[in-house]
């Protein structure tokens, strides 16, 4: 009888293993039945809203051949959302940044596209006062001097996050601006590309700011920032030039800073007056700015800088200290100039943006108040950071660590 019972056994043990199979098979069926009809609900609506959003730019003044041109046949894309949401696990060290946006390929890149349009860029720092190697740096941080300026439809990025992304008011208006942008006839629906996120061609304008600062370069009466260099050119000039670059003064200078100095000051101040605490410039005299501030972005065992206006007219381009650090330095060495001399504190450990959501929780648990634990190394974090580092008699640089979140952790346990 055993020899039956085992085989009994065998049966029903492959019986189970089956109708498992069948109901795993089954189960994903359904699951992908499921992100069928939601994919098809969800194209429903957002055909629904296209519609409605149509309705609104044509109260707004928007052509009805313009309108046609640019939603029929306009797709909701899954692809705009997900790198919408995405988040970084890692809080990216400027150093890493730096070590991309300014690489020698850049540089020689940077270089070689001065000299191929050197008449152009020239033309454009004389009409505007931005120089030429600054218009370039932001050609090459931009789109890599147009090699990669994204292939995704304007319109088609700008109304899926209109109608589902993180910020849909900012994506709404801007989608509007586009539709005004093609209706002056500056650049035809099809061409307008870019980034998943709405930013347009060489520079990566998005759409409000085309408006507000895209200039014909070339004469055709067009505003092609997709096609034209020239119109590249003098739309980023006429961009810097309008966020108030001032003519004849650098963007700033790589500082030495005094034992003892008190690195919580934010405030700006004269060059004299820095001056005055002994801070001195490591390459010559330190440039003469009314009001700067100094920039110390890995805290006191990295490069410092004091900056001008002009920095902070490229922070109004991007409003980060490394995008601006980046255009910065890659101007000077497409212009020959130094790179920074200081080395960084590259042995240190990045914080991810769960450690940073963790050290504002903690801030703000210890009396510091930070505001909401997004993630994002701010300005109030940065303050939040130097007052711990104050009270545990460590210099208040505003960087955060490792070791000082760990501080952090024991005050707690």
């Amino acid at each position: 009888m055993r020899p039956l019972l085992s085989l009994i056994a065998l049966v029903a043990a492959g019986a189970i293993a089956l109708n498992a199979e069948r109901v795993q098979a089954s189960q994903q069926l359904m699951t992908e039945v499921d992100a069928r009809t939601a994919t098809q609900v969800s194209y429903a609506n957002f055909q629904q809203w296209l519609d409605e959003f149509r309705r609104y730019a044509a109260s707004q003044g928007i052509s009805e051949a313009t309108l046609s041109e640019a939603f029929d046949g306009l797709r909701y894309r899954e692809r705009v959302i997900e790198l919408d949401s995405y988040q970084p696990e890692f809080v990216r060290p400027i150093w890493e940044y730096l070590d991309t946006a300014v690489s020698s390929t850049r540089i020689n890149n940077g270089r070689e596209k001065l000299a191929e349009h050197l008449d152009t860029a020239l033309e454009m720092e004389q009409r505007f006062g931005v120089p030429a190697e600054i218009i370039v740096a932001i050609w090459g941080i931009e789109s890599n001097y147009g090699s990669n300026f994204g292939d995704f439809s304007t319109l088609e990025s700008l109304a899926t996050l209109a109608y589902d992304g993180r910020r849909r008011d900012f994506a709404r208006g801007e989608l509007l601006a586009a539709l005004r942008i093609i209706d002056k006839g500056d650049i035809d629906a099809e061409q307008m590309k870019g980034s998943w996120a709405g930013a347009m061609g060489h520079t990566q304008f998005i759409p409000s700011s085309f408006e507000a600062y895209a200039v014909d370069g070339d004469g055709d009466g067009r505003r092609d920032i997709w096609g034209s260099i020239p119109d590249v050119m003098a739309s980023t000039a006429n961009y810097l030039d309008q966020a108030g670059w001032q003519t004849g003064q650098p963007w700033g200078a790589e500082v030495r800073l005094p034992e003892g100095f008190d690195y919580a000051q934010t405030e700006r101040r004269s060059s004299a007056e820095w001056r005055r605490q002994g801070v001195q410039a490591l390459a010559g005299e330190l440039p003469d700015f009314d009001s700067a501030a100094l920039v110390i972005p890995a805290g006191a065992d990295g490069p410092a800088f004091l900056v001008g206006a002009n920095f902070r007219a490229i922070l109004r381009y991007n409003n980060a200290t490394s995008y601006a650090l980046a255009v910065a330095k890659l101007g000077d060495a497409i212009a020959g100039r130094e790179g920074i001399q200081r080395g960084w504190p590259r042995e240190q450990a990045p914080l991810t943006r769960d450690d940073v959501q963790e050290l504002q929780r903690g801030l703000n648990r210890a009396g510091y108040a930070v505001g909401g634990a997004d993630g994002v190394m701010g300005p109030n974090t940065r303050q939040g950071v130097r007052n711990f580092q104050r009270d545990l008699d460590l210099i208040p640089d505003g960087f955060a660590t490792q070791e000082l979140l760990e501080q952090l952790r024991q005050r707690f346990d």
